[in-house]
């Protein structure tokens, strides 16, 4: 066993055993410990910025706060301000004779106990303290284990919380890939991971030997349908404000777009008209985040020249024609690969970077015909006016959710649930749901006074046939 190892089981058994002496916290300290959160957020909000430039390189300091400040502290809010009404019992029917003899059924949510929360790079701290708004609602202990590949964001992160929370109530495990691959085999109550599809194996299996329940936040290639109907300077606009926001790295961004065929070179003429009223200048913009290190910008750099190499057409939207050399800032201009071969990287892999490719269709039902064909996304995004067509979307397709005529927003709103379904993910959070998720519904039967189940005991007799032949029926 590794130091990290002992280290990690012995305060997930310190906070197990604390959980236990002290029993499920009522709503007045669940509140407090939420408000701990936010105080945390509020108070350090320079520091997180600071720190998030640190990793990036270059980071816009309102899109940080954005994203990272203002982004974890309403779901914080949110939970504080509804947990007392969804701590309350759930009243459910009880069943057929038992009802008619005064027998209650009811759903109380308990804590599971200790919860575990595996956070990316990509939104430091909107990814963890999100996940902890339903945890701690829900009566929990938490565990975190932020991302190495962002070590400033995960240091300050452990200062933050070792500050408000002692460690039987919130803890942060900070360490590369060895400390990632213990905390996964831990014997959580319930562990919740936002990150790659690849990665989210192997959390899966090393969580399954202890059968610890999972919810996976993943990722997976997000489409989106420009219908005929649609304002194309509008849907350039929005789409571009995604994919462009913390450079298009986000699980929900833009992955490639399908437009009408005839439409397709007026679209890419507004998608360029967007970047350039987003900034003129983009490598010195503090407006424009940089990607995380050199080697994910060797990678996307990758898909551009094979898709060119391949025949697809690539076109750089760098309104100022400024040279983006390599350096501390991996700062790279959003591109646009128009008809790329579906054989490509670019349309296998997720991208995760300021690139998006085009694709033209001639009916929409080719376009729902390519969606299904594959693994189901975490967003799906369709812009128009047809209301008919926009059903018929909605309808033949699946994915975690869905946003009308924008991009990625719906993942802002608390009362919706937030999850991928099938490779993008399993389970969800966000509001009630993610107060479901990090609680037990355990079912509650109180019986009447009257000895129902004296029917139930032998010797039976005619009673007991004439009441089971009553029921078997169609």
């Amino acid at each position: 066993m590794h130091v990290a190892d002992e280290q990690l089981r012995e305060v997930l058994g310190r906070q197990r055993s604390a959980q236990l002496a002290d029993g499920p916290p009522g709503a007045d300290l669940r509140i407090d410990r939420i408000e701990r959160a936010i105080g945390l957020l509020v108070d350090h909000q320079d520091e997180i910025v600071d720190a998030l430039v640190s990793d990036f390189g270059s980071r816009s300091r309102e899109e940080s706060l954005l994203t990272n400040v203002v982004g974890s502290i309403e779901p914080l809010k949110f939970a504080k301000k509804n947990l007392r009404r969804w701590m309350r019992p759930e009243k459910r029917k009880a069943m057929f004779p038992l009802n008619l003899v005064g027998a209650k059924a009811e759903i109380r949510y308990q804590p599971l106990g200790v919860v575990g929360v595996i956070s990316p790079w990509n939104f430091p701290f909107n990814l963890t303290f999100g996940p902890l708004a339903g945890a701690l609602a829900a009566g929990n202990r938490v565990m975190i284990k932020p991302s190495e590949t962002t070590p400033a964001s995960s240091a300050l992160m452990q200062r933050m919380f070792a500050s408000a929370y002692d460690e039987t109530e919130v803890a942060v495990a900070i360490g590369g890939s060895e400390v990632g691959r213990a905390f996964a085999g831990l014997a959580f109550d319930h562990l919740l991971f936002t990150g790659a599809t690849s990665v989210g194996r192997h959390v899966m299996r090393a969580a399954s030997e202890n059968l610890v329940p999972v919810t996976l936040e993943l990722g997976g290639k997000s489409p989106v349908i420009v219908g005929r109907s649609a304002n194309l300077r509008d849907t350039a606009r929005k789409i571009m404000t995604g994919k462009m926001m913390n450079a298009g790295q986000i699980c929900l961004a833009p992955d490639y777009v399908f437009v009408a065929k005839e439409q397709k070179a007026e679209l890419v003429e507004a998608l360029k008209v967007s970047v350039s009223e987003m900034g003129s200048h983009l490598a010195d913009n503090p407006d424009y985040t940089s990607v995380i290190n050199q080697r994910h910008r060797d990678r996307l750099e990758g898909y551009l020249a094979e898709a060119r190499s391949l025949g697809a057409e690539v076109v750089e939207m760098n309104p100022a024609g400024e040279a983006f050399a390599s350096g501390a800032h991996c700062k790279m201009p959003p591109s646009l690969v128009l008809e790329p071969d579906d054989k490509m990287a670019v349309m296998t892999d997720e991208i995760f970077g300021p690139v998006l490719p085009i694709k033209s269709y001639d009916q929409i039902d080719e376009v729902i015909d390519y969606i299904n064909e594959r693994d189901r996304p975490l967003g799906l995004y369709y812009f128009g006016s047809d209301a008919t067509e926009q059903e018929r979307v909605l309808s033949r397709t699946i994915s975690g959710g869905v946003t009308i005529n924008d991009v990625v927003i719906h993942v802002s709103m608390e009362d919706l649930p937030f999850g991928g379904v099938g490779s993008s993910g399993m389970g969800s959070y966000h509001g009630r749901e993610g107060f479901k998720t990090f609680s037990h519904a355990r079912s509650v039967l109180t019986q009447s006074r009257f000895d129902v189940g004296a029917v139930l005991r032998p010797p039976y007799g005619e009673r007991v046939r004439r009441m089971v032949k009553f029921q078997i029926k169609r």
